[in-house]
């Protein structure tokens, strides 16, 4: 079943020819689409998407894994389901040849943040075709701020694909990171200064540029690189 025909087997108004059963029963109160992507989120938002299964997301449903079918499909509905609900809360500017740069860069913050509120959720966004109609809203609103720069169509059209993969990837990393540091083992990780230390200690003959360069290898703090290579990408685009 395609998403088109997903999307519209959720929308289908009950069957009035069908049999029921006349007998009285007590029923919860219906789940709906918007409380399975409230709850998955929730169920991301504290434990990481790595815990999201269809079993886990039912158990916080207090229903049955099977009950979740006649709302999403499969897990890969769920993430696209989830992806365009964060996408569905973002600003998109209207397109301004002067301010392409800054507009783009903000719609690409936007989703970072977005992500980085929900651990490990960009995985969800990896790989996937985009067909929700909020997904392809970002998308479709990118495209016209990176057009009305100037940016050639393929150029923008690529473009667009690589900023969304380096912001997933960024924070994908970002969630990895994190869930190490939970481990005494891997704190480190998040020790700049003990990482200088590492790299320092490298023998200067093998590693010459790595042991002299040490500090700017090291350098940086919150965002600095994803600003950094963010506006890389789009100084490129503006040389084109």
């Amino acid at each position: 079943m395609n998403p088109r025909e997903r999307r519209a087997a959720r929308h289908q108004p009950p069957n009035p020819d069908a049999e029921t059963d006349p007998r009285p029963r007590r029923r919860k109160a219906p789940i709906t689409v918007d409380q399975v992507i409230d709850t998955a989120l929730d169920v991301i938002a504290t434990e990481g998407y790595e815990a999201l299964t269809m079993r886990r997301l039912a158990g916080a449903l207090d229903t049955g894994p099977a009950s979740l079918y006649a709302h999403v499909v499969n897990k890969a509905d769920l993430d696209e389901l989830l992806i365009g609900r964060l996408c569905a809360a973002l600003a998109l500017p209207e397109p301004d040849p002067t301010a392409w740069r800054d507009q783009i860069r903000g719609v690409c913050t936007q989703i970072r943040d977005q992500y980085l509120d929900y651990p490990g959720i960009s995985r969800a966004a990896l790989a996937m075709a985009p067909t929700d109609l909020e997904t392809m809203r970002v998308s479709e609103g990118m495209l016209a701020i990176l057009l009305a720069g100037g940016v050639a169509p393929q150029a923008a059209a690529w473009a667009v694909d690589a900023l969304l993969l380096y912001v997933a990837a960024y924070c994908l990393e970002a969630s990895i990171v994190r869930q190490r540091a939970a481990h005494d083992d891997d704190a480190w990780v998040l020790d700049r200064d003990e990482l200088l230390r590492r790299l320092t200690a490298l023998p200067a003959v093998a590693f010459p540029h790595t042991t002299r360069h040490a500090a700017e290898i090291t350098a940086g703090t919150g965002h600095d690189r994803f600003d950094f290579t963010v506006s890389l990408m789009i100084d490129g685009l503006a040389r084109r």
